[in-house]
């Protein structure tokens, strides 16, 4: 008799292997392993190297997780289990969108990982707490009275994940780099003013911006910058609601 094949590449769709051992429960793995993400990123995890850190052998971990691609769905669904949506009767849309979007990015920020591996191939979106943050948000929209609640979902997330995974790279870049924020962008900008010295426009927006991170905490900017593209965002939604 043939073995049973799980159809969908989902640690979600299939039973655990075993009840799980007091010992190293597979919510301990996940912690840790959270832990080692946020610390060294999705390269440094192995395994090997949790199984270290938990004093217990890789073995003892496929016990409760299969794969390396298990122990990341795990670990994505649990970070989700942090982002906050409004209920779907809030009185106002636009502070309830806007709330649950920096949530978001401030749950994207503290695991700078995480946006980065939303859009993998074979990444199954199957984990209770992910599932329950799409659900709640698909209410919040089909409450607000888009004709297609959907679409306007699908323009918010893009947004925020692709604005959330490009600010995490940025910062994972600083942190390599053993300097604050600002003594990293003092020591860039020079470079890029170089680099534009030929293009008129963009030498200004250099020019402009050398000024503005001397005067303002880069950390301010780039909240700005985020909530700036977000409003845009959602006035062109507002056109799209029934008046």
């Amino acid at each position: 008799m043939a073995a049973k094949t799980n159809p969908i590449p989902s640690v979600w769709a299939r039973e655990p292997r075993e009840r799980e051992q007091p010992a190293l429960s597979r919510a301990a793995i996940v912690r840790e392993a959270i832990v080692m993400l946020d610390a060294d990123g999705i390269e440094a995890l192995s395994m090997r190297k949790l199984g270290a850190r938990l004093n217990a052998g890789a073995t003892s971990l496929y016990r409760h997780v299969a794969t390396k691609d298990e122990l990341m769905e795990l670990a994505v669904d649990e970070a989700f289990g942090e982002i906050t949506v409004p209920p779907a009767d809030s009185p106002d849309w636009r502070i309830a969108v806007t709330e649950c979007a920096q949530s978001f990015r401030a749950t994207a920020l503290r695991h700078p990982w995480l946006a980065s591996v939303l859009g993998q191939a074979g990444l199954a979106y199957l984990g209770p707490n992910l599932m329950a943050v799409s659900g709640r948000l698909a209410e919040l929209f089909t409450a607000i009275g888009f004709p297609d609640p959907n679409r306007a979902l699908e323009t918010v997330l893009p947004y925020v994940i692709g604005m959330s995974t490009t600010e995490a790279a940025w910062l994972t870049a600083v942190a390599r780099s053993g300097e604050t924020e600002a003594s990293f962008i003092a020591r860039l900008m020079p470079a890029a003013q170089e680099a534009a010295a030929g293009h008129e426009l963009l030498a200004d927006a250099y020019a402009t911006a050398a000024e503005t991170h001397t005067a303002v905490d880069p950390a301010q900017l780039r909240e700005a910058k985020f909530n700036y593209g977000l409003e845009v965002i959602l006035d062109g939604l507002a056109l799209r609601l029934p008046r």
